[in-house]
């Protein structure tokens, strides 16, 4: 099933039909409220999720066309911009062009989050939250580290049975990165970092290493313990907000899977916990994922066209919709001192307004965030709270190009609506084929 709504009454019908439940709101008002985060303020309820555009300089700061990305957003009108993974170590880069901090390219950020501020400031008068990203790849690296053996992720990137395993006192090492990243940061002025923790990259593949042997591995008290090290770290190192995207489930059945049963599907036993044991280490802002696009994208981010790397939609996209927005509805019920970013909005295309708006209002949510959808339509926050509504000549049509882009590990962004810069990288991905 493709998109085919005319009017919000389409939509509801639908909902009924596939008996899903969808806030739908036609006053947008709830989104223009300012928030109260960690030590700062988000001036409205509108958000950008980290998306990589694999567009770094050599020494991993950024280049030509991620200043251009970031200035895109930033003069959209979101309160939040939720900052792409930036590696924490040489090892955990996922490709060639991703960005990285370090001392020596710090001042690079701190230009980038100036050149954000002062466009801002220009375009819609206000200031972004900005989060900074922190990651270590994992199995989808350069280097493939893993932290556990899993078969159905193993067979996506070809990894032998014997293909070693990260050791403990590596994983123990990288705490230090994550303290070094969060202080660079914070010097380039970002307001928070993010402990990354989805789609299965190091950290979140941690989370459900249930066979995995020593410190990391086993009881939930060692799967989770590397983001309490973090935590706690950054927290004693430096004075900077703490937040966390991660997966709610992992849709993998037990023992392979984190937040799931032995049949894949979500069981969020332990994820709450998680939450609520983060939450009492300081982390104020909690971005709700699942799945993982390597394995399940249509859960992690519903689609009308699979591209080369994913497969037709086994269920209506609205089932997959609702599914995440009710995913962050459950672990806002946990947190309700915190603020939860909810994920699942791009496929609704310029009726996602009106979902977003109802989520907010209802308390489903605190900040909606896009990520496609702000590849497809950077200013969708302006239109939004300026009155003029989501534009479907504007909108996200979900084909998954920018996915295509990321995976071959070549520039990534829009390739339908920002055609002049990404069209031609993809030609060149046919030609390729």
């Amino acid at each position: 099933m493709k998109f085919s709504y005319k009017t919000l009454q389409d939509l509801r019908a639908d909902a009924k039909v596939l008996q899903v439940t969808l806030p739908i709101q036609e006053d947008l008002a709830p989104l223009a409220a300012p928030l109260a985060v960690n030590g700062g303020q988000v001036e409205n309820r509108l958000g950008i999720h980290p998306m990589e555009g694999c567009d770094g300089e050599s020494d991993g700061s950024p280049g030509p066309l991620t200043h251009r990305r970031y200035q895109r957003f930033a003069a959209g009108g979101a309160g939040l911009l939720w900052f792409e993974a930036v590696a924490v170590h040489p090892r955990g880069m996922s490709n060639k062009r991703q960005l990285r901090i370090t001392p020596e390219n710090v001042d690079a950020f701190k230009v980038l989050v100036e050149e954000m501020h002062n466009t801002a400031a220009s375009a819609w008068g206000g200031r972004p939250y900005n989060v900074f990203q922190m990651t270590h790849s994992g199995r989808y690296g350069l280097d493939k580290q893993i932290a556990v053996h899993s078969p159905e992720l193993d067979a996506k990137v070809k990894l032998a049975a014997d293909h070693p395993v990260i050791t403990d006192d590596e994983l123990e090492a990288l705490v230090e990165h994550y303290v070094a990243a969060a202080k660079l940061a914070k010097e380039a002025g970002f307001d928070a970092v993010d402990i990354k923790g989805c789609h299965r990259y190091l950290l979140s593949e941690l989370l459900g290493a249930h066979s995995r042997e020593g410190r990391y591995g086993g009881s939930y008290e060692n799967r989770t313990r590397m983001f309490r090290d973090i935590a706690q770290a950054i927290k004693g190192a430096v004075d900077i907000d703490l937040a966390i995207r991660f997966n709610s489930y992992d849709a993998l059945p037990l023992p392979f899977g984190w937040g799931c049963d032995e049949q894949g599907e979500a069981d969020l036993t332990e994820p709450k916990q998680f939450v609520r044991e983060m939450e009492q280490l300081g982390v104020g802002l909690f971005n709700v994922s699942a799945s993982s696009p390597y394995t399940a994208p249509h859960i992690s981010r519903p689609y009308d066209q699979p591209g080369r790397f994913g497969y037709p939609p086994p269920e209506p996209q609205l089932k997959g919709v609702a599914r995440l927005l009710n995913l962050g509805r459950e672990i806002k019920q946990e947190l309700p001192n915190s603020v939860v970013m909810g994920t699942g909005y791009s496929w609704l295309r310029h009726m996602a307004a009106e979902v977003a708006a109802g989520t907010v209002q209802e308390g489903w949510t605190d900040i909606v965030g896009f990520g496609r959808g702000a590849f497809a339509y950077p200013d969708f926050a302006n239109d939004i709270l300026r009155g003029s509504g989501m534009q479907r000549s504007k909108a996200c049509i979900t084909c998954t190009k920018c996915a295509e882009l990321k995976a071959s590990k070549a520039l990534s962004g829009c390739v339908v609506r920002d055609s002049e810069v990404y069209l031609e990288p993809y030609r060149q991905l046919d030609q390729l084929s």
